[in-house]
């Protein structure tokens, strides 16, 4: 794992703290308008081949910084084989997230997405065999329970589809657990390009089937320019919120910026407003308050256990998909 840049390191740690903090603020100002451009891409592009473009320009915007500071030298080409599950996993929650857009309020979409840290949690438990206490567990229940405030008129109004965020929030919490087993051994720019990288083929081979198939959510396309512009904007999003986060991580311990992860749900709603006019109801803001309020207990209580463990002498490294 990298270490952080001499200008943040040379500060004291309550300004990096602050300096961190903002950084993830304005990450989750970027991050949902990878959703409101994925939305818009869907009126004319499958939900494969907007990820298919995501992960092209993405990987674009990324190339000058990994040349520049010439981070290809240090990929570990004996780890691919884990950077192409990790993308793997990723290309599949991200096609069932698209999917969702295309009939669903983003800021709904993006509400259940946020299960993904409850998800993590229970995951952790089992194959980390990180200790989980009864009231994380309850605290999970009780977001999950949120969710379904939130799924249940959006599933009587479009099915099954409105289950699809919470298949991509298992697999980005999948995700996640691969990123922590390699986090300590690489660079997180490396991690996040080779990532897209392996994407790239992944969903080259989808879209693929796709035509072969005739299945329309795998179907490749000729893009309009609009289309086009919308999936620029796509790429350039995703990597903007994936570099803020990155140096957010690097700036603040996890356990102070993760709780500012929820304030996507606010700018998510704020923008899908503004561009779609959709705004949740009372029951579903119930559904969100409870989300939000099960996560944030469930990272405070990570915290506490975290605070009342030895230092063994190693640092844990997030990175944003």
């Amino acid at each position: 794992m990298s270490s952080p840049p001499a200008s943040l390191a040379a500060q004291p740690a309550e300004t990096r703290i602050v300096h961190g903090l903002g950084l993830m603020v304005l990450a989750m100002l970027v991050a949902p308008f990878i959703d409101i451009f994925s939305k818009l891409a869907t009126d004319t592009a499958s939900p494969t081949f907007i990820t298919a473009g995501r992960f092209v320009f993405q990987a674009l915007f990324m190339l000058p910084i990994v040349l520049w500071n010439g981070l290809w030298r240090v990929f570990s080409w004996r780890l691919s084989f884990y950077h192409m599950i990790r993308a793997a996993v990723i290309t599949l929650s991200m096609i069932c997230f698209v999917a969702t857009l295309a009939v669903m309020e983003v800021a709904d979409a993006v509400a259940i997405f946020f299960v993904e840290p409850i998800i993590l949690t229970v995951l952790s438990s089992i194959f980390l065999k990180e200790t989980i206490g009864w009231r994380r567990y309850t605290a999970c229940a009780v977001g999950f329970l949120g969710a379904l405030v939130v799924i249940r008129p959006s599933f009587e109004e479009i099915g099954y589809v409105a289950i699809l965020p919470i298949v991509t929030a298992f697999g980005v919490a999948i995700f996640a657990l691969l990123t922590r087993a390699l986090a300590l051994r690489e660079d997180p720019w490396s991690m996040q390009f080779q990532m897209a990288l392996w994407g790239i083929p992944i969903s080259g081979l989808l879209l693929l089937i796709g035509d072969r198939t005739g299945m329309a959510f795998l179907a490749p396309s000729m893009p309009d320019g609009l289309t086009l512009t919308w999936l620029v904007c796509v790429g350039a999003f995703a990597a903007l919120s994936g570099i803020l986060a990155v140096y957010a991580y690097r700036a603040a311990p996890a356990s102070v910026i993760a709780p500012m992860q929820y304030f996507e749900i606010v700018s998510a709603t704020l923008f899908s407003w503004l561009v779609f006019g959709d705004f949740p109801d009372p029951m579903k803001w119930l559904g969100i308050s409870i989300i939000i309020g099960s996560g944030l207990y469930i990272i405070w209580r990570e915290r506490r256990a975290a605070s009342s463990k030895p230092v063994t002498g190693t640092a844990k490294s997030t990175v944003a998909p």
